[in-house]
């Protein structure tokens, strides 16, 4: 059985740059599934989302946009 709750490395890259970051499969797997929604790329909804995140982690940035998204599709 999948922990779900132990963050796993996840491998990007933005604008060119390899970099990963640390997240639980529950928020990787809604994170792809916004992007092929969006009809993105994981890299580039990455990219956008890192340009905005200001002096948060990206990982932590990652998991925001994520429960944002969420709240807004529970809301309509």
């Amino acid at each position: 059985m999948t922990d779900h709750r132990r963050p796993v490395k996840r491998s990007l890259t933005i604008r060119g740059h390899r970099t990963s970051v640390s997240l639980e499969d529950i928020f990787w797997n809604a994170f792809r599934q916004i992007a092929e929604e969006d009809g993105k790329t994981i890299n580039r909804l990455a990219a956008e989302i890192d340009e905005g995140r200001g002096d948060i982690g990206l990982a932590s940035a990652l998991r925001v946009y994520v429960y944002e998204r969420a709240i807004k599709r529970d809301q309509t």
